[in-house]
C-alpha cells in the first residue's frame, strides 16, 4: 500500500475519531470534573471542524509533495500528534476519571494502528528522515496543541455571532 493511501486512511480514521468526539465529548466534559473544562457542543464542533479541515489540507499537501518536503514533515507531525493523543488525553482520562472518554475507541482502534503504520512506512521509504523528524515531529505536536485554544476562541466567536 502506498504512503499516500496510508495517509488518507489515517486521515479518514481521524475524521471518524473527531466525529465521535463531536457527538459525545461536550456532554462528557460537563461530568469530567477536574480533568476537562466543560465545553458546549456548538463551540467544540466548530473547533473540531476547523481542525479536521486543517488535517485534510495537510494530508492533501503531503500526498502531492515530494519526499522530505515541509508537507511530509507536517503530515508526520500531525500523525505523531494523533498517536500521542491516544494516550493523553483519551486513555489517561478514561482511567483517571473512571468514565469512558469519547474518542478513546476510535483512537485505539484507528488512530494508533494506522498512525504507527504510517510513521513506520514514512521513515522506511524516506518520506521523512529520522534526524529531521526528531525535531519537526514534536514541533508540529506543540504547534497543534498551541492551535487548539485559538480554534476554541474562534468557535466561541462564531457561535455568539450566529445567535
Amino acid at each position: 500500500m502506498s504512503l499516500t493511501v496510508m495517509g488518507w486512511l489515517f486521515t479518514i480514521g481521524v475524521l471518524m475519531h473527531n466525529a465521535e468526539e463531536a457527538m459525545f465529548l461536550p456532554r462528557w466534559s460537563s461530568r469530567a470534573g477536574w480533568f476537562h473544562r466543560p465545553v458546549t457542543a456548538e463551540v467544540f464542533r466548530i473547533a473540531v471542524i476547523m481542525l479536521s479541515a486543517i488535517f485534510v489540507v495537510i494530508t492533501a499537501a503531503a500526498s502531492l509533495s515530494r519526499a522530505a518536503s515541509p508537507a511530509s514533515y507536517l503530515m508526520g507531525g500531525y500523525v505523531l500528534a494523533m498517536v500521542l493523543n491516544v494516550l493523553f488525553p483519551h486513555v489517561c482520562a478514561s482511567v483517571l476519571v473512571r468514565k469512558y472518554m469519547p474518542g478513546t475507541a476510535t483512537a485505539l482502534l484507528l488512530n494508533l494502528p494506522l498512525g504507527v503504520m504510517y510513521l513506520h512506512r514514512a521513515l522506511a521509504v524516506g518520506s521523512v528522515t529520522r534526524p529531521t523528524f526528531y525535531w519537526a515531529g514534536p514541533a508540529v505536536v506543540l504547534a497543534t496543541m498551541a492551535l487548539l485554544p485559538g480554534l476554541f476562541a474562534v468557535g466561541r466567536k462564531l457561535h455568539v455571532a450566529s445567535r
